[in-house]
């Protein structure tokens, strides 16, 4: 394994395994433009994953097995790519512990504990894998902004080349825009803007946010066949009426709140329009923002988009 390269933007720590786009001062220590890596991958970080992983728990609580949808009952091999802190690695871990779990990621995950069978590497999957045996299923989520076009072109290609006929791949991806059935959000509002803002940057950064809308034909185009959709109105606070609704609404609250300012720092002190901002400026905006999420009577939500797809 290649040890990590490290810096410190305005107080979050980004890490990757590709130091040819890190351009790191000795001076201040943050990352240039040229830094690839989607997001801070502070202790802050890891907690609005393991946030959002709940949240997905508790919206897919009815289904027979909430960690994914592919029809895969036991799996020996499992790739969790983009594993964070493993969270999703370590349950499907203690769900099948006959399986061998393998979660990578770019940085060190903070876990101290994982089940026998469960093993977090850091790597880099656009480099040649490494694993002698192929898989039953493969599974990213929340890696929208982590590649560009072509880098997502070769990561499913190796994750065809990497599973075994008959195996599984799973995705879950977001949609960064806020939205509203009712009209509770004020479409001048800071928060009905973020979405596109941020779609804005990661485009002039190359590296679009709009992957739930084309990651099910890229996957079809990797070779991939059967491949399937589910779409989620994922509520923001805690004002649907119904009880499991409401349940990941709060969870979900949480997970906004608390991922906000590492994703404006990273984008905006870099991408924003029309010059970077400050860290300032992006703080203020964050601070804002956040304001804007605890107003009474918001009936917000966002898009989730999960595909999964058969190798032939």
């Amino acid at each position: 394994m290649v040890s990590p390269v490290a810096c410190l933007a305005d107080g979050y720590r980004y890490s990757s395994l590709r130091d040819d786009y890190w351009h790191v001062s000795q001076s201040d220590y943050v990352g240039s433009a040229e830094c690839d890596n989607r997001g801070p991958s502070d202790e802050q970080q890891y907690e609005t994953l393991n946030a959002g992983h709940l949240l997905y728990l508790v919206l897919d609580s009815k289904h027979p097995n909430p960690l994914y949808r592919s029809p895969i009952t036991e799996p020996q091999r499992v790739l969790d790519i983009g594993t964070g802190p493993g969270t999703w690695a370590i349950d499907v871990a203690d769900q099948f512990p006959s399986a061998t779990v393998y979660g990578v990621d770019l940085s060190p995950p903070p876990t101290t504990w994982v089940p026998p069978n469960c093993f977090l590497q850091v790597d880099d999957i656009l480099q040649d894998w490494t694993w002698q045996e192929k898989f039953d299923l493969t599974h990213m989520r929340l890696l929208l902004g982590a590649f560009s076009d072509a880098e997502w072109a070769e990561v499913y290609r190796k994750c065809f080349d990497g599973l075994k006929p008959g195996g599984y791949i799973e995705q879950v991806e977001l949609d960064v825009r806020v939205m509203s059935d009712d009209g509770s959000l004020d479409p001048d509002s800071l928060l009905a803007g973020w979405g596109q803002n941020f779609l804005d940057c990661a485009q002039r950064a190359g590296r679009a946010l709009d992957t739930q809308l084309t990651m099910k034909a890229k996957i079809e185009a990797a070779g991939f066949v059967d491949v399937q959709e589910h779409l989620y109105k994922c509520p923001i606070g805690s004002w649907p009426k119904d009880k499991l609704l409401k349940d990941a609404g709060r969870i979900n609250l949480a997970h906004w709140s608390s991922g906000l300012e590492g994703w404006a720092m990273f984008l905006l002190t870099r991408w924003g329009a029309p010059e970077p901002w400050t860290a300032d400026e992006a703080r203020v905006y964050v601070a804002n923002v956040r304001d804007e999420l605890k107003k009474p009577g918001l009936h917000i939500w966002h898009y989730t988009r999960r595909v999964w797809g058969r190798k032939p």
